[in-house]
């Protein structure tokens, strides 16, 4: 199987993460853009395997997508807790957190 468009796709999948990642101030649209970072290299690891005909790519997939939902599950809480405190998603009101 020719695993270059996979690749490219994965590149571009990081790039356009990490661009909305650097770009936006929401909490939530960084969240999403980390997520799709995280897919980008998912599929790097799923061609990575095609490629070489091995089931590696397929086990690291696992790891990511674990990963991804022990992330998620611990950023929403702490996304909610921080918007009922400063009433904003907006990550440059976050800087005044006192301890």
């Amino acid at each position: 199987m020719l695993s270059t468009p996979a690749l490219v796709l994965a590149i571009m999948l990081f790039g356009l993460g990490l661009i909305g990642l650097l770009s936006r101030r929401n909490i939530l649209y960084m969240l999403l853009s980390l997520e799709i970072m995280l897919n980008a290299a998912a599929l790097a690891f799923i061609a990575g395997g095609a490629r070489w005909g091995q089931v590696d790519g397929e086990i690291m997939f696992l790891f990511i997508l674990t990963l991804a939902a022990a992330e998620v599950s611990v950023a929403l809480g702490i996304v909610l807790q921080l918007s009922h405190r400063f009433r904003t998603l907006d990550a440059d009101a976050f800087c005044e957190l006192k301890g």
